[in-house]
């Protein structure tokens, strides 16, 4: 029997505004967010691997608080500081997710925000160090009271927007962030090897396979190639 072929095909999307995760979605940090992570794990004796696990889209203080269930919180927003001075201060490793100087060259006249659970020097470093341009509309940690899972940040980008949830489409590649997206009513599009498990409307393991568009009615339309199984 011959071996099956994998094969991709368009799916076409339509929004009015697009949702930017930062960390995995736009920039790959996870060089850091592992150094940075791992250690912290070992300095509070528990397993670095099940750490990593639950740290990628949520900010750190809900982090620990996942892994340190019993601990004053206050505790935890302490502890972040620090984790958030330490990670601003390391941006070696650094980079662009493949496709993302060209995906946001191509959202400049576009409707969209960033969200993302950094806080707005973090945000600034990492941008910076990945050679992107900084979204004039964003919503960073100092803005929301809930870390993802929580919707709180994506409905206050849509608002900031002048938008309606279900015109938004956000990118994102973690579990939280998937999450945060559906919550809030809006289709996501997951990007790169760890959405693929979390069932976001539509899959692309980077930014090189999608391309976004505005349309003639003025909505923008993203389109992404997936993979298809023509033997499934």
């Amino acid at each position: 029997m011959p071996a099956s072929t994998t094969t991709t095909a368009p799916v076409v999307l339509t929004a009015k505004a697009l949702l930017l995760d930062m960390d995995g979605t736009i920039v790959n940090s996870d060089a850091v967010v592992e150094r940075c992570w791992r250690d912290w794990a070992v300095a509070h004796g528990l397993d670095p691997e099940e750490a990593l696990k639950v740290v990628h889209g949520r900010q750190g203080y809900a982090t620990m608080a996942v892994l340190l269930p019993d601990r004053p919180m206050e505790v935890n927003h302490a502890e972040n500081a620090v984790m958030l001075a330490r990670e601003t201060a390391d941006t070696d490793g650094v980079v662009p997710v493949p496709g993302a100087p060209e995906f946001m060259a191509s959202l400049a006249e576009l409707p969209h925000a960033l969200v993302t659970s950094a806080d707005a020097a973090l945000a600034k470093a990492r941008m910076t160090a990945a050679a992107l341009p900084m979204p004039a509309v964003r919503v960073t940690a100092e803005s929301v009271q809930a870390s993802k899972p929580h919707p709180e940040g994506f409905l206050k980008g849509a608002a900031a927007l002048g938008m309606d949830p279900a015109d938004c489409i956000v990118f994102e590649d973690s579990a939280a962030g998937i999450a945060a997206g559906q919550a809030a009513g809006m289709r996501v599009v997951g990007i790169g090897p760890r959405a693929a498990a979390h069932n976001p409307t539509v899959h692309a393991p980077d930014l090189t396979s999608l391309r976004v568009t505005a349309a003639a009615d003025g909505s923008i339309e993203v389109e992404v190639e997936v993979e298809v199984n023509p033997a499934a």
